[in-house]
């Protein structure tokens, strides 16, 4: 019986007859199980959890207690044991790259993840689509498939990440070449009277119009500060947010200079002195740098041509003689 319903698909569908009934199958059930997911009510233990408070929910996530809150979301939350790391450590990981990359929604992992599913998926099943549709009915060699079918899929899934990647390093590359500028008016305004906060504050206002990144992250400290947050906090959150080498290192400074109860315009006046000479010294690494890319550039675009206007007229010559002469 299954022989017969082999061939039958066979002669109906072309070769691919079985793989497309098992796939459309595989569909029917997934899209049969989606309702029941939706609908799913919400466990009565769970509400005796959240009502008892840290106490019975260590039992249910351990030491780490509840990774998810509700946040109004009620369709990221059915999903949310899909689209969220199961480790605490690793839901964080994830947190600091998408809010390093700019992305602080609640739900940003959530969307991350069902992002990197879905895209997946559409260029998976468009691949399979395109590769059946140009085959004609024959049987699709296989290297054919794996190149129009599986590599997009592939591809559409880890395409998120190399976006949140590229767009971290170029908020960072943005941090770090307007952080000078920015701790250079900082201590202006320090040395002209206003506080810290105030002058980061003002520092956030001016600098966002040149260096959008970075005048993003001093509003988030300015607004941390209003809230009442303390000063040490919320500037350690503005290092491991940054993720930049001197942007931690300012923060040291400043929280040193807090602590022990140094001068805080001297600090800063000796920290952007340091910043100004690793801008000159970074200009300095890319312009010895320079002549390397001149060269293989010269190589590749300059030597060839020169080599034809040489030797072109000279071979062409040869040749005309040789065949003259034959």
């Amino acid at each position: 019986m299954l022989d017969q319903i082999n061939t039958m698909l066979i002669d109906l569908l072309g070769p691919l007859g079985p793989t497309m009934a098992i796939g459309g199958v595989g569909l029917l059930l997934f899209f049969a199980a989606l309702p029941a997911m939706l609908d799913r009510k919400p466990d009565p233990l769970d509400k005796l959890r959240e009502a008892a408070g840290p106490s019975l929910q260590k039992g249910k996530g351990g030491k780490q207690g509840q990774l998810r809150v509700r946040d109004g979301s009620e369709k990221l939350d059915k999903f949310a044991h899909f689209l969220e790391p199961k480790t605490q450590e690793e839901l964080s990981a994830a947190k600091m790259k998408l809010v390093r990359a700019g992305y602080r929604g609640k739900n940003s992992v959530r969307m991350y993840h069902a992002t990197q599913f879905v895209l997946g998926m559409a260029l998976l099943v468009l691949g399979l689509l395109y590769t059946l549709v140009t085959n004609d009915g024959a049987e699709p060699d296989p290297i054919r498939l794996v190149s129009t079918a599986l590599l997009p899929g592939i591809a559409g899934y880890y395409l998120p990440s190399y976006w949140v990647t590229r767009r971290v390093q170029t908020r960072q590359d943005e941090m770090v070449a307007g952080f000078p500028d920015a701790l250079d008016m900082m201590l202006v305004c320090v040395e002209a009277g206003q506080s810290l906060d105030q002058s980061i504050i003002r520092v956030a206002k001016e600098i966002k119009l040149g260096y959008p990144a970075l005048g993003e992250e001093f509003e988030i400290v300015s607004y941390e500060v209003k809230a009442g947050k303390e000063r040490a906090q919320v500037l350690r959150d503005f290092g491991e947010r940054a993720g930049i080498p001197d942007i931690n290192s300012f923060v040291t400074t400043m929280i040193q200079a807090s602590q022990f109860g140094t001068s805080v315009a001297e600090a800063l006046r000796i920290y952007a002195s340091e910043m100004r000479d690793k801008r000159v010294m970074r200009a300095e690494e890319k312009a010895n740098v320079l002549p390397t890319k001149i060269t293989l550039g010269t190589m590749l675009f300059t030597v060839p041509p020169l080599l034809v206007a040489l030797i072109g007229p000279s071979v062409y010559v040869f040749a005309s003689g040789g065949i003259g002469g034959g």
